[in-house]
């Protein structure tokens, strides 16, 4: 009889200790796959939609700018613009500006941050804006319409239509004012930036701000989003003489990016300590299995037989055990997955209004995405898992004394 048939044989002698161990063993596996495939997925839906939203998949900004957000540190792109609009991963290019003021209306006044925005670049790609009826998007560049914060509009005690005045501090350091009008409300889920959004055209912000053709931000989306960018090619481009910096997207939005890195990593721990309880029934398992059989092994060896026969039929036995648990454990998993691709959990019928995660409010149907090769990753892992887990049994058979367990 081959290892291989004895040690399968050995596996089912005890048939309800191997059936609870692999069952114990298919459901870890699926439940790390699957998770990590749900988390992979919203991670990539929270990006996509704060990237969209905020800076896109890789920014420019002047020196200095992101850490000081110091207003007059804008640039003139009109030199390169074209140049990466044209380049075959950028799908679009947003320039934008930044100003921080005072919105007063004739009853309250709060600060705001006051963004320049191309209306007709943004409508598509920005999720706060691909909500509103194109009636209600900003008409054009210069025009002094205003999309504003829906908390702001209730703070400032204003509805649709009515005027309202911005006043801020221009290029040459003097207070400047303008009257708006409001033209559509925004909600975007975000508390602090639905209170203090004001949206209106890039040149109109320019003029106000005393900064005609610059802006304080150009945000790149890719076509294959984070994937794939071409960093060096986007940077040749940039001319030394302005002082301009390219940012990744996890560089110009650390709340977000530091968010996700928290949240994989304690869900990684998670992941380990539930393979770790795996493994130790696994090692309880053979361990169980070379006390019971004792006598067995010890007329094997007094037949002549080596030491190294037994750690091999034992190794083989853990490895049938991971490898049965593998199959069985991502034959579920990648059902679990389809399933989470194709329909998702919908986390609004358990909770009511925006999801907000790091800054950014995300879709709220949960989707996973494909995985493969973190699948066989964790599938290699656990076979690994197994095999030290047979290690310690093995030791333990081969240090058995023949004449002493013949007496048993």
């Amino acid at each position: 009889m081959s290892l291989f048939r004895l040690a399968w044989y050995n596996l089912w002698r005890n048939r309800r200790r191997t059936w609870i161990t692999l069952v114990a063993l298919a459901f870890s596996i699926m439940l790390v796959q699957t998770s990590h495939n749900l988390s992979t997925g919203v991670y990539s839906q929270m990006i996509e939609s704060g990237v969209r939203a905020g800076s896109g998949h890789m920014t420019i900004y002047r020196s200095n700018y992101l850490e000081t957000r110091d207003e007059k540190l804008g640039f003139d792109p009109q030199a390169f613009i074209h140049q990466l609009k044209s380049m075959e991963a950028v799908e679009t290019v947003l320039p934008r500006i930044y100003l921080g003021g005072l919105a007063q209306s004739s009853r309250e006044s709060r600060g705001i941050v006051l963004s320049g925005i191309d209306p007709a670049l943004e409508q598509s790609i920005n999720p706060i804006l691909k909500r509103l009826p194109a009636a209600s998007q900003l008409p054009d560049t210069i025009s002094r319409k205003a999309l504003v914060g829906d908390r702001l509009l209730e703070e400032l005690q204003l509805k649709k239509g009515s005027k309202f005045v911005v006043t801020l501090q221009d290029r040459q350091g003097e207070m400047v004012s303008e009257l708006l009008r409001v033209h559509a409300v925004v909600h975007s889920g975000i508390r602090h930036l639905d209170r203090s959004l004001v949206m209106i055209g890039r040149q109109r912000a320019a003029a106000l701000a005393g900064m005609p053709d610059e802006v304080h931000e150009l945000a790149l989306i890719m076509k294959n989003g984070v994937k794939d960018i071409p960093a060096d090619e986007i940077e040749a481009l940039l001319p030394a003489n302005q002082e301009l910096n390219l940012y990744f997207w996890d560089e110009a939005m650390t709340n977000l990016a530091n968010a996700i890195k928290l949240d994989y990593a304690s869900q990684q721990f998670m992941f380990l300590i539930i393979l770790l309880i795996v493994t130790i029934g696994v090692v309880n398992t053979l361990l169980m299995a070379v006390m019971e059989r004792t006598r067995e092994f010890g007329t094997i060896l007094a037949l002549g037989a080596r030491a190294s026969v037994l750690h091999q039929m034992l190794f083989l036995e853990a490895l049938i055990l991971g490898g049965l648990g593998l199959l069985i454990g991502t034959f579920f998993g990648s059902l679990a997955t389809w399933y989470l691709v194709e329909k998702g959990i919908d986390l609004q019928n358990w909770i009511a209004g925006e999801l907000e995660f790091g800054g950014v409010v995300f879709d709220p149907v949960m989707r996973a995405v494909w995985e493969p090769l973190w699948m066989l990753k964790i599938g290699i892992y656990v076979i690994s898992l197994c095999f030290l887990a047979s290690l310690y049994p093995a030791y333990r058979a081969g240090k058995i004394v023949p004449a002493e367990s013949m007496r048993k």
